[in-house]
């Protein structure tokens, strides 16, 4: 079993059977609720997962149980290795908390499916244990502009709370002084100085740009749109690309292009995005250079600053108030000079 792409999206490719039917009858079932194609590319690949372990215990989905769907998280925390291969031993790990969560969530939605269309009676993922009692309800920082409803499903696996994982100057200094096209350094500084997420940035459009205003609308997810001013360097990198680098006759109506080679002209992928960064940070070591961490160097930065949450959660699309507030923390630094300063 497989993941390919079919027309303008993905579908799961193996032996013809019922549930591979019934998970691309559901890949379906999201294109026309108007997910991103990303969204369910991502389910595509959770459920081939899902998929693969019923397939190694010749259980089908319409026998699958809630005790399987633990076997499920089982299976995934069990380091896959192929035959004959030697690995790193960093890389000998199952999937993370979060990818677990996220596989789950998958399931919980193909399973709520097959119920909505009388494949199955009732959905077989168990639903996450939540604390009894009289408790006041948890708001956070900005929870006064919450929709108030509640998460449905809840997480099975605990996942560690982290900080955002932003960068060092000297990392981002290195990786960007490596960088030989004005069309890269656009890209970049759109994550760094715009907060923008790398599919923001591929599906970025020549038409969603204002130069003289300096700032651009950005679609992101679940269909929000956005307005981003973005610092004038940015602009200077874009538009040295677009006078001297973006081919005159590329077809594509988004901003950055493939400069050379039989895809000359079309679109950027996500791939060869993902390729560009990691031909940079193996060239100059700076390995934790990744698009996402820009983004969050950018929310961080801006956070420290003093910028109201309600402006940086509509800066970076957030549709949970609590996804901004976690770009609220106290600084190492403040943290060590504080406490000097009670010791002192």
């Amino acid at each position: 079993m497989r993941v390919e792409r079919v027309g303008g999206g993905h579908r799961i490719m193996g032996d013809e059977s019922a549930d591979i039917e019934l998970a691309n009858a559901f890949l379906s079932h999201l294109e026309v609720r108007a997910f991103s194609p990303l969204t369910v590319r991502s389910y595509a690949f959770h459920l081939l997962s899902f998929l693969r372990f019923c397939a190694e215990r010749d259980l089908s989905l319409a026998a699958v149980t809630p005790m399987d769907m633990y076997d499920f998280l089982d299976w995934l925390s069990t380091p896959k290795r192929p035959p004959g291969t030697v690995v790193a031993l960093r890389s000998a790990r199952g999937a993370a908390p979060s990818t677990m969560n996220q596989r789950v969530a998958a399931v919980r939605g193909l399973f709520e499916f097959a119920v909505v269309i009388g494949a199955r009676a009732v959905c077989p993922v168990p639903v996450a244990r939540r604390s009894s009692g009289v408790r006041a309800k948890r708001r956070g920082l900005l929870g006064h502009v919450s929709s108030g409803r509640p998460r449905t499903g809840g997480r099975l696996v605990r996942e560690p709370s982290r900080l955002p994982d932003s960068l060092d100057e000297g990392d981002v200094a290195v990786f960007f002084g490596d960088l030989l096209t004005y069309r890269d350094r656009a890209i970049v500084l759109a994550m760094l100085l715009g907060g923008l997420r790398a599919g923001e940035v591929r599906s970025l459009r020549l038409a969603d740009v204002d130069v003289g205003l300096r700032r651009v609308r950005v679609l992101g997810k679940g269909g929000r749109e956005r307005v981003v001013p973005i610092d004038r360097s940015f602009f200077v990198e874009l538009t040295n690309y677009l006078r001297h680098e973006r081919p005159t006759d590329a077809p594509a109506a988004e901003c950055f292009v493939v400069l050379r080679g039989p895809t000359r002209g079309q679109p950027m992928t996500e791939a060869g995005m993902r390729k560009n960064f990691r031909t940079h940070r193996d060239r100059t070591g700076a390995m934790r250079v990744r698009p996402h961490r820009l983004r969050h160097t950018y929310g961080t930065d801006l956070a420290a600053a003093g910028i109201d949450l309600l402006v940086l959660r509509e800066l970076m699309g957030h549709a949970s108030p609590e996804t901004t507030a976690s770009y609220v923390h106290i600084s190492v630094e403040r943290i060590a000079a504080e406490y000097a300063k009670a010791r002192s």
